[in-house]
């Protein structure tokens, strides 16, 4: 089966700075694939080209058979881009409820689909459910967390794009986010990329890992190949 996401010899610079250096990934049909890598090294980088929010200097992104280098960052979420970006983005003035609507006003849904989008979400996070009239600025990092991808996942992506999810959450919450992403993957219904530095992490919920250092694909393959050689090689602080 053919790849969703395909990006071919990326490169981007960021205020004149090279920062891709001709990057290759795919990404298959419901399957997890973790990006890893030091920071600095081009991660959120990668992500910003794929979404749109930075300029390809050079090289392809294919999502779903098509090129999407050359459109805009709306266009590449309405064919089914989903992000949730590192620092979440959630509207801190806004109620859970409200912040979960703006996800559907995306999708353009309403009526009995927007009602069974939602039982979906609180049944992925329950918590959700439970502070609907909270506003999103007094959650918790973890719930805020939960939140964002909540919210990403109202607007029916076929891709979900995590930015560093496990940052700054406690570890029961981010077992909570790890067996999301495995329901979620079991479902069938999307793939995920995720930008993660917790090694635990990628080996619990990843099919696959890309590791990067200093702008460009160093190691890859099944996540059950990830040696402990290049944790410390590529990985490790």
């Amino acid at each position: 089966m053919s790849n969703l996401l395909e990006l071919r010899g990326l490169e981007a610079d960021i205020s004149g700075s090279r920062i891709l250096r001709g990057v290759t990934l795919d990404v298959g049909p419901s399957e997890v694939v973790a990006l890893m890598g030091r920071n600095g090294v081009g991660k959120t980088t990668t992500l910003k080209t794929i979404t749109g929010l930075l300029e390809v200097r050079a090289g392809s992104i294919a999502f779903a058979g098509r090129r999407i280098d050359q459109l805009s960052t709306d266009a590449r979420a309405r064919l089914g881009i989903g992000y949730v970006p590192q620092g979440r983005d959630i509207f801190p003035h806004l109620t859970v409820e409200e912040n979960l609507h703006v996800g559907l006003v995306v999708r353009g849904c309403r009526g009995s689909a927007a009602t069974a989008a939602l039982e979906r979400v609180y049944a992925l996070f329950p918590v959700l459910k439970e502070m609907l009239g909270r506003k999103g600025g007094v959650l918790s990092g973890g719930q805020q967390q939960q939140l964002a991808i909540g919210r990403a996942l109202l607007g029916d992506p076929q891709l979900l794009i995590l930015d560093e999810p496990t940052e700054g959450i406690q570890p029961s919450i981010i077992e909570q986010i790890g067996d999301t992403l495995r329901v979620l993957k079991g479902e069938g219904r999307l793939s995920i990329l995720l930008v993660e530095q917790y090694v635990d992490f990628c080996r619990a919920v990843a099919d696959r890992y890309y590791a990067l250092d200093r702008g460009a694909v160093v190691s890859s393959g099944p996540i059950a190949d990830l040696t402990d050689e290049v944790v410390r090689t590529h990985l490790q602080v």
